[in-house]
């Protein structure tokens, strides 16, 4: 199967396997993430609660999948990348659960349920990320199934610093509070979002490359441009989706990002010009794989999975 041309219908007996795959990945990164996280009923009690109501509330977990996807191609045990996939989403949830705070995004609804204010309060959700951003950074220092070497820890480390801060994530959050009620190009939107939400989607998939010190430098590159291409393409489609999507299906509130007049694809492409973009993207991340063999399948069915999916 390496190698494939994806269509935008793609044979249901490959579709089936890919989502079965997922459905198991997302499985395991789920008993990872209980596994570091704090016990519910361990003091501080409510901070504990809080934590665990933000990551184990459902989600896509598509960056342990896409960092378990990475493994896969690259021929890494599973086990060696547990402590990074739930380091990631971790990160991940805290970032969401810092987002949604009146001070930002001000939303009421993530996941299909309150956000972590709303069922707690706000000073309770604060301090959640802020643990959970401490957690994050704690597994690849002590982490025992991980690869012993100190120096893939530590570049572990700094790739999550990078991705997470001015540089990645947090820089992307304040150049979209900033752009609130004003108009950007295509290129500024690109950056925006290269950095807020591409950057951590690099990561996922780069902390998996990270476990192959042996790599060819051309096939970690070959892997980032992947990264960055469905970064950029998860993007567009949750643009659509605020939209064209369901409430009920995405999990968040449909047109919020219309309501706070933010910039988004459909705005400055049209949506037929974002859906273009957004396959377009795919198909650039196909070819960054053209080298890679069937082992790489899963990675490319994800690209197909992120331009097309509901929520």
């Amino acid at each position: 199967m390496g190698n494939l041309m994806y269509s935008h219908i793609m044979n249901p007996m490959q579709n089936e396997y890919f989502l079965a795959r997922t459905k198991a990945l997302q499985a395991r990164a789920e008993i990872a993430l209980n596994h570091w996280l704090p016990a519910a009923d361990r003091p501080p009690v409510l901070l504990h609660q809080a934590m665990r109501y933000a990551v184990l509330g459902g989600g896509k977990r598509i960056r342990p999948v896409l960092l378990y996807a990475t493994g896969d191609a690259l021929s890494i045990p599973l086990a060696q990348l547990d402590g990074p996939a739930a380091t990631v989403e971790i990160i991940h949830s805290y970032s969401l659960v810092h987002d949604d705070l009146p001070a930002m995004d001000d939303d009421d609804l993530r996941r299909g349920q309150p956000t972590c204010h709303k069922a707690f309060d706000e000073a309770t959700a604060i301090l959640a990320g802020d643990a959970l951003q401490a957690l994050a950074f704690s597994i690849p220092a002590i982490d025992p199934a991980m690869p012993a070497d100190p120096a893939i820890r530590v570049a572990m480390i700094a790739l999550l610093a990078e991705a997470s801060g001015s540089n990645g994530m947090a820089g992307g959050q304040a150049i979209d509070l900033a752009a609130v009620g004003h108009t950007l190009d295509l290129a500024q939107l690109e950056t925006m979002h290269l950095y807020k939400t591409g950057a951590l989607i690099r990561a996922s998939v780069g902390l998996a490359a990270l476990c192959r010190p042996d790599l060819p430098e051309n096939t970690r590159r070959c892997l980032d441009d992947y990264a960055r291409f469905i970064g950029l393409a998860f993007q567009v489609r949750d643009d659509i989706l605020d939209i064209e999507g369901d409430t009920a299906v995405i999990g968040k509130p449909q047109g919020s990002d219309v309501a706070r007049n933010k910039p988004t694809y459909p705005a400055i492409l049209g949506m037929d010009g974002a859906k273009q973009a957004a396959q377009a993207l795919h198909e650039q991340a196909l070819a960054a794989l053209a080298d890679f063999d069937a082992k790489a399948d899963m990675l490319r069915w994800l690209s197909h999975y992120i331009v097309h999916r509901s929520t």
